[in-house]
């Protein structure tokens, strides 16, 4: 059974940085696409970042140069390191694995992706 956890938000004030993480078990990161998503109140749920199993990157234009995603396959942890943080960042944060290859154009979409942690909330005060 494949479970994601997610740990690492907060309440920060506004340009302060926090790092999320998403640590999993039943689930080998090396071999599927990952995403961090997040959606906040009232909103839809919007992918943020996503990382490949090559390794490569995508980045919602929100949080391109702000934003950075990452992940450990020995540890099977993945990563989101948020700085200059705006309040517009609040929102709940999900983590995402796919269980198939994923065509690299949806990588931002959560409806390709098959597993999903339970979120973890991020504040940003102005």
């Amino acid at each position: 059974q494949v479970q994601l956890v997610e740990s690492g938000g907060g309440s920060v004030q506004a340009g302060g940085s926090l790092r999320l993480s998403c640590a999993a078990s039943g689930y080998t990161y090396s071999s599927y696409c990952m995403g961090w998503f997040r959606q906040a109140p009232g909103k839809e749920r919007e992918g943020v970042a996503a990382i490949d199993t090559d390794g490569s990157t995508t980045y919602a234009d929100s949080v391109k140069g702000r934003f950075t995603i990452s992940k450990d396959n020995a540890k099977n942890t993945l990563y989101l390191q948020m700085n200059r943080l705006k309040p517009e960042d609040s929102a709940m944060y999900y983590c995402a694995g796919a269980a198939d290859w994923v065509l690299p154009s949806l990588v931002t979409e959560d409806w390709v992706y098959d597993y999903w942690g339970q979120g973890t909330q991020v504040t940003v005060s102005s």
